[in-house]
């Protein structure tokens, strides 16, 4: 009787077990890439950053940033894509600015850039 009860005792764990893995995650908690969703939803906080060049023709925005919190990213200089062409316009090199970015197919992409106040 001891040993049917330990077998159904160990039954039972592994039974669990197996679940836990196949949901991937604890009861009531976000998967990782989730809670990454969350971070870089809009209304993100915004970095701040300098522009050091804006090429139009490539759509592109080269920035010297602080920290990216949404991305876990530090602070440094980087070319980036830009959502919305038309937001180039509004920006030249030496300006002080905020921006928004978030990762979208594999590359990082300025969704929003603001002059800094």
């Amino acid at each position: 009787m001891k040993s049917f009860n330990t077998l159904a005792l160990l039954t039972t764990m592994l039974a669990s077990s197996a679940f836990a893995q196949s949901t991937g995650t604890p009861a009531g908690t976000m998967p990782m890439g989730e809670a990454k969703k969350e971070a870089a939803a809009p209304g993100a906080a915004m970095a701040d950053g300098e522009v050091r060049k804006v090429d139009k023709e490539t759509k592109k925005i080269t920035l010297k940033h602080g920290e990216i919190k949404n991305l876990d990213m530090p602070g440094m200089t980087m070319v980036f894509q830009v959502k919305d062409p038309a937001m180039l316009d509004k920006v030249k090199a030496g300006d002080k600015v905020r921006f928004t970015a978030e990762k979208a197919g594999g590359a990082i992409i300025v969704t929003d850039i603001q002059q800094a106040k």
